[in-house]
């Protein structure tokens, strides 16, 4: 028999666990991005404070990533825009992986307001 309150803390890091998913694939497949971010827009008021830091992190994690992917696209012909988006790559993995790792550990994003790698 499980526990309700087990359950539903169980469902509720699953909806952000599965966020971080879309948005790893969002770097191969681009609209899972989306998807992630109206998930994370949806469910960040029903939850405990726990779970709400992960959607915190993860909406501004798209945000910035938008950012700056206009900002490579529009500085692509220079040649430093190919960085930026190299660079974008790489922070999103990085961003993605320690949020699940915090997550995975049960534990609140230590700093969902971050810009960096978090």
């Amino acid at each position: 028999m499980t526990d309700i309150t087990t359950t539903r803390a169980n469902n509720d890091t699953s909806n952000a666990k599965l966020i971080y998913i879309l948005y790893l694939a969002s770097l191969v497949v681009g609209i899972t991005g989306i998807i992630g971010l109206v998930m994370a827009y949806i469910n960040k008021s029903d939850n405990d404070s726990l779970v709400n830091s992960h959607y915190r992190f993860q909406i501004r994690t798209f945000w910035i990533g938008l950012l700056l992917a206009v900002i490579g696209m529009l500085t692509m012909m220079i040649m430093i825009g190919w960085f930026v988006l190299l660079f974008l790559t790489i922070w999103m993995i990085i961003r993605c992986v320690k949020g699940l790792k915090y997550l995975n550990e049960g534990k609140a994003h230590p700093d969902p307001t971050s810009w960096m790698f978090g």
